[in-house]
C-alpha cells in the first residue's frame, strides 16, 4: 500500500489528474516493467492558448528571439524552421516550466540565460545554454521565483552586463538584487541595494519585489563592469527607481520620480540615454486600474510625463509592455493593460513620446493559425493581458505583443507612418501552453477531444492543424470532462465552467452542460436545476445522467430531468459502456457499488468483494478529477478502479475486483486500441515508479507495464490526464498542465 508520505514526494501542483484526469493514485506492486519501447513524441496543434509574459529578440543575430511563458517554459524562434522551438522538454523538474526572465547575449548569439521557477514555495534556478536552448547547465539558486505569481508580466529582472559577459543581475521577488559573476553559477545579494526583500516564506504580504534590471551600455569601459545601472522596484516603498553610477557599489533613489500609487513595470533604454518607463497601480496580469508612460532624461535628470491618455475621462486601466526601436531613437510602442471596456490598445509614437498613434484603430487580425481566437464571433479581439511588446532590432517594421491567448506578431508596423492599415497574425507556430484537463479519443469521429483550461476545448479532426471545431455554444472558460456514448460514439456530452470571454450565453447563470449529436461539431446546452460538476451519458445515447446533490437524468435531450432514486447523497454515476440501461455509482466512503439497470432511474446496492473498506481519500476534490470507477470500453460489464489502495479490475460488473501488481503506481488510466493478436484494450497510464513519474503502457490488462516516454520528453512531468486511440495500436494522448497535447506513437521499425 502507498503511503501518503510517498505520494507527496511526486505529487506537483496541477500535475497529476487523470482522464481523463485523475489525482488517485493506484498501487501496484513488484512485477517485470519492461524495455522502453522506441516512441515518436509530438505535440497535438492547437497554437498557442496560454499566457506569455514577453519576448525577448536578441540583438546578436537577426531572425533569433525568445519567449518566456508563465508555465510552459521557453522557445527559441528557428528562422530556418520558421518555427518556435520549445527548449524544456528533457527538463524533469516542474517547477523550471514558470519563466521569470530571459537574457539573451548581446555578443554571442549561442548564449542564452534564463530564470526559472515558477512558484515562492518551489525550487529555482538559473538556465544557462551556449547552443541556444538545445542543452542546459542548471544552477539552482538560494533565492525563490514566480513565473507564475501575480506580477509575472513585469521585466525583464534578468541582465546580462554588456561589457563584462561574467556578470549578471537579477531582480529577485523576496530577496533584493542578486548578482553572479561567474555566468549565473553562484549568486549573492547585492549588500548595498537598499531593498533587501521580505524572503520568500513572507510572500503572502503580497510584494512582488524588482521589477526590473537595465544596465547602461553606453558606461561602460571595455572589459570593465557597466557603470550605470537602472532598478526598478514594486514593493510598497517612496521610491521605486534606483540607479547606480559605480557599477553597483552604491545605489541613489532617482529624483523627480513618478510619487503616488503608480509602480514601474517595464523599462528600456534608448540610444540616446533616454530611459522609457511604463507604469501601472499593481503589478498585474489582473487589478490594474490606473497607470501612465514616463520617459526619464539619464543625463539630464529630466522627467516627461507621455502618457498616451491623460486627464478625464479616460478608460480604467495601467500599461506594461514596451519596446523601443533600436533604430530609430524617439520610437517606442506600449501597451495598455486591464483596458477591459473598450478593450486594451497599442499605442506607438515616432518623437519620444509628445504625439501617439492608436495602433488598434489602424489593425485587424488575421487568425487562420489559431482560429479558436474568434470565440464564436466574427472578429479575433486584439488581445488582453498585453505584458509583452517587442520590435525587431534588425528590423522596425516587425513587431510582436503578447497576449493571455496568442502571440500576434506583424511585418507592417511601418504602415502607421502612412496611417495604414496593419494586419496581425497569430505568431504561434510551434507555441503549444494549454492546460490540458480532461482527454477523450472515441472510436469514431475526430480522433481527438480535448477539455483545456480557459479555452474551452476542441475537435481535434487533424492533429497537426489548430481546430476549427472549438466547443461553443456555449463557450466555457474550463471543460472539466467529457463522455461519449459507448454504442453510439457521436452522442457526447460535456461539463465545465462559464466562460469569463465576452461570449455569448457566458455571465450569471451560463449553462454548465451540453451535449452534441454530430461528434462534437455543434453542441446544445444543457441547464438542469441545482448545482452540477460531471455528466455521463447511457451507451446507447438516450439518457443524459448529471451529479447534483441527487443526480438527475434526463431522457428527452433536457426538457425534464428526474431524480435518481436509491443513491447517496453527492454519488458520482458512469455509464456501463455495451449495456444501454446500465449505470454504476461507487460510494468511496464506504466502497459501495451501486448499480442501475433501468437507464438510471433507480439504484440498488449490489454486495462487492475485493475493494478496501473505504475509498475516502481518493474523492476528488475538483471537478477536473475523473472519478475513481472507470468502465472499459467496448466490454459490457468490465470496471477498473483507481486509488491510493491498488488498482482495482472486476469483469462481472463489480460483483467482484482484483487487485493488479503490475509494478507501477497507476495515477491515470485509459484504454486504446488492442495489440496485435490479442482482444483486450491496451492500457494507458501515467504512473510512477521509483522516483519516476512517467507515461506507460500494459499489452496484458495491467499484469506488466513498460515506460514509452524517455529523457528527452518529459515535460517537466507536468502530466495532468491520458487517452489512448483506439483505432491505432499504440497511440496515446496526454495533456500536460503548460505543454499542450502531447501524442506518442511508436517508432516504425526498419525492414
Amino acid at each position: 500500500m502507498m503511503h501518503t508520505d510517498n505520494l507527496a514526494r511526486w505529487r506537483r501542483p496541477l500535475a497529476v489528474v487523470i482522464a481523463a484526469c485523475v489525482w488517485a493514485v493506484g498501487v501496484v506492486a513488484a512485477a517485470a516493467v519492461q524495455k522502453t519501447p522506441s516512441y515518436l513524441w509530438r505535440n497535438v496543434t492547437v497554437g498557442a492558448g496560454g499566457f506569455a509574459p514577453d519576448i525577448v529578440f536578441s540583438r546578436a543575430q537577426r531572425g533569433l528571439a525568445y519567449l518566456r511563458t508563465d508555465m510552459g517554459g521557453i522557445y527559441r524562434w528557428s528562422a530556418r524552421r520558421q518555427a518556435w522551438i520549445p527548449l524544456e522538454d528533457g527538463i524533469a523538474q516542474s517547477s523550471y516550466f514558470g519563466i521569470e526572465g530571459i537574457a539573451a547575449d548581446p555578443v554571442d548569439p549561442n548564449v542564452v540565460y534564463v530564470a526559472a521557477g515558477m512558484y515562492a514555495s518551489e525550487p529555482a534556478a538559473i538556465l544557462r545554454s551556449q547552443d541556444r536552448g538545445k542543452t542546459w547547465q542548471i544552477f539552482p539558486t538560494p533565492f525563490r521565483m514566480g513565473g507564475n505569481e501575480p506580477g509575472r508580466g513585469v521585466g525583464e529582472r534578468l541582465a546580462l552586463d554588456p561589457s563584462d559577459r561574467s556578470l549578471l543581475y537579477f531582480g529577485s521577488r523576496y530577496d533584493g538584487l542578486q548578482r553572479s559573476t561567474d555566468r549565473g553559477e553562484r549568486w549573492s545579494r547585492v549588500s548595498s541595494f537598499p531593498i533587501h526583500g521580505v524572503g520568500w516564506r513572507a510572500a503572502a504580504r503580497g510584494e512582488t519585489g524588482i521589477s526590473f534590471v537595465v544596465i547602461d551600455p553606453s558606461s561602460d569601459r571595455r572589459g570593465q563592469p557597466a557603470r550605470r545601472i537602472f532598478v526598478g522596484v514594486t514593493d510598497a516603498a517612496a521610491q521605486h527607481l534606483y540607479r547606480s553610477d559605480d557599477a553597483g557599489a552604491s545605489w541613489t533613489a532617482v529624483s523627480g520620480q513618478p510619487r503616488g500609487t503608480l509602480v514601474p513595470v517595464h523599462a528600456q533604454l534608448d540610444s540616446q540615454g533616454i530611459l522609457y518607463i511604463t507604469y501601472s497601480n499593481g503589478v498585474g496580469p489582473n487589478g490594474v486600474t490606473d497607470g501612465g508612460v514616463f520617459r526619464y532624461d539619464t543625463r539630464s535628470g529630466h522627467w516627461t510625463d507621455i502618457t498616451p491618455e491623460r486627464g478625464v475621462p479616460r478608460a480604467p486601466g495601467g500599461y506594461m509592455g514596451l519596446s523601443v526601436d533600436a533604430q530609430r531613437p524617439g520610437t517606442l510602442v506600449v501597451a495598455t493593460l486591464n483596458r477591459w471596456h473598450p478593450g486594451d490598445i497599442l499605442w506607438r509614437t515616432t518623437d519620444g513620446g509628445r504625439t501617439w498613434q492608436n495602433l488598434r484603430a489602424l489593425s485587424r487580425r488575421d487568425v487562420t493559425a489559431s482560429p479558436f481566437l474568434l470565440w464564436g464571433e466574427p472578429e479575433a479581439d486584439f488581445g488582453w493581458w498585453m505584458a509583452g511588446v517587442a520590435i525587431d532590432p534588425f528590423d522596425s517594421g516587425h513587431v510582436a505583443y503578447t497576449t493571455g491567448a496568442t502571440v500576434y506578431a506583424t511585418q507592417q508596423l511601418l504602415n502607421a507612418d502612412q496611417g495604414k492599415g496593419i494586419v496581425w497574425k497569430p505568431w504561434v507556430r510551434g507555441i503549444e501552453q494549454t492546460a490540458v484537463l480532461t482527454l477523450v479519443s472515441p472510436p469514431e469521429g475526430p480522433h481527438l477531444l480535448s477539455g483545456l483550461g480557459d479555452i474551452s476545448g476542441f475537435a481535434h479532426e487533424d492533429l497537426s492543424r489548430s481546430p476549427t471545431e472549438q466547443f461553443t455554444h456555449p463557450v466555457f472558460a474550463n471543460t472539466d470532462e467529457i463522455d461519449y456514448a459507448g454504442s453510439e460514439p457521436r452522442v457526447l456530452v460535456r461539463s465545465g465552467t462559464p466562460s469569463r470571454a465576452p461570449a455569448p450565453g457566458a455571465g450569471p447563470g451560463a449553462p454548465t452542460l451540453a451535449y452534441s449529436l454530430d461528434s462534437a461539431r455543434s453542441w446544445q446546452p444543457l441547464k438542469p436545476s441545482g448545482a452540477t460538476s460531471a455528466i455521463t451519458v447511457s451507451a446507447d445515447g438516450r439518457a443524459f445522467m448529471v451529479t447534483a446533490p441527487m443526480p438527475l437524468v434526463t431522457l428527452d435531450r433536457g426538457r425534464s430531468w428526474t431524480p435518481a432514486r436509491g443513491l447517496p447523497t453527492g454519488a458520482h454515476p458512469i455509464a456501463d459502456r455495451v449495456a444501454p440501461e446500465t449505470f454504476y455509482a461507487l460510494d468511496l466512503r464506504t466502497s459501495s457499488l451501486y448499480v442501475s439497470t433501468d437507464g438510471g432511474r433507480t439504484f440498488r446496492q449490489r454486495v462487492s468483494r475485493g475493494l478496501p473498506a473505504s475509498l475516502q481519500n481518493d474523492v476528488p476534490r475538483s471537478p477536473e478529477r475523473q472519478w475513481p470507477l472507470i468502465a472499459t470500453p467496448g466490454r459490457g460489464g468490465d470496471l477498473w478502479v483507481v486509488s491510493r489502495a491498488g488498482l482495482f479490475h472486476s469483469i462481472d460488473a463489480g460483483r467482484s475486483f482484483s487487485r493488479l501488481d503490475g509494478g507501477i503506481f497507476v495515477a491515470a488510466l485509459s484504454f486504446g486500441k488492442a495489440p496485435p493478436g490479442r482482444r483486450y484494450p491496451a492500457l494507458y497510464a501515467l504512473g510512477m515508479k521509483d522516483d519516476t513519474f512517467a507515461i506507460w503502457r500494459s499489452d496484458d490488462e495491467g499484469s506488466s507495464w513498460i515506460r514509452i516516454n524517455d529523457g528527452p520528453h518529459q515535460y517537466g512531468r507536468r502530466f495532468r490526464c491520458i487517452a489512448g486511440d483506439p483505432r491505432v495500436f499504440g497511440r496515446v494522448y496526454v495533456g500536460t498542465d503548460g505543454r499542450g497535447i502531447v501524442y506518442g506513437e511508436p517508432r516504425a521499425r526498419n525492414p
